[in-house]
C-alpha cells in the first residue's frame, strides 16, 4: 500500500559528493518520519539521517557536518545531500517511513535500497 523508492546512488571518489533521493507514495494519511539508514556489508544498519513532520533533523555523529537531509512540506520527498565522502561511507543506502494510512494503520516501511561506493 506505502511504497518507497531511492535513488541516486553510484560510484564517488573520496571527497567528492552524491545526492540521493526517496519518494514515498500510496494511500498515505500522514507521514511522521523519514529516515535514512545505511548498511555495509557484514555489518548492522545503522540511522544516517532523520526528519520529522515537526521538522526535527537527527544525525549519526559520523555525518554531522558533511550530510544535509532535507524534505517538501508533505514529507513524502526527502533528499539527502553527502559532501566529502569517505570510504567508510560506503554502503546500501535504504530510505524509511513512519506515519498513518488513509485508514489510520500504523506503517513502517523501507525503499529497495541504493547503492553508494566511495572509492579512488
Amino acid at each position: 500500500q506505502v511504497q518507497l523508492v531511492e535513488s541516486g546512488g553510484g560510484l564517488v571518489q573520496p571527497g567528492g559528493s552524491l545526492s540521493l533521493s526517496c519518494t514515498t507514495t500510496g494511500s498515505i494519511f500522514m507521514i511522521n518520519a523519514v529516515g535514512w539508514y545505511r548498511q555495509a556489508p557484514g555489518k548492522e544498519r545503522t540511522l544516517v539521517a532523520r526528519v520529522t513532520s515537526g521538522h526535527s533533523v537527527d544525525y549519526a555523529d559520523s555525518v554531522k557536518g558533511r550530510f544535509t537531509i532535507s524534505r517538501n512540506n508533505a514529507l513524502n520527498t526527502v533528499h539527502l545531500q553527502m559532501s566529502s565522502l569517505k570510504p567508510e561511507d560506503t554502503a546500501v543506502y535504504y530510505c524509511n517511513a513512519l506515519g498513518y494510512t488513509q485508514a489510520r494503520e500504523v506503517f513502517d516501511v523501507w525503499g529497495q535500497g541504493t547503492q553508494v561506493t566511495v572509492s579512488v
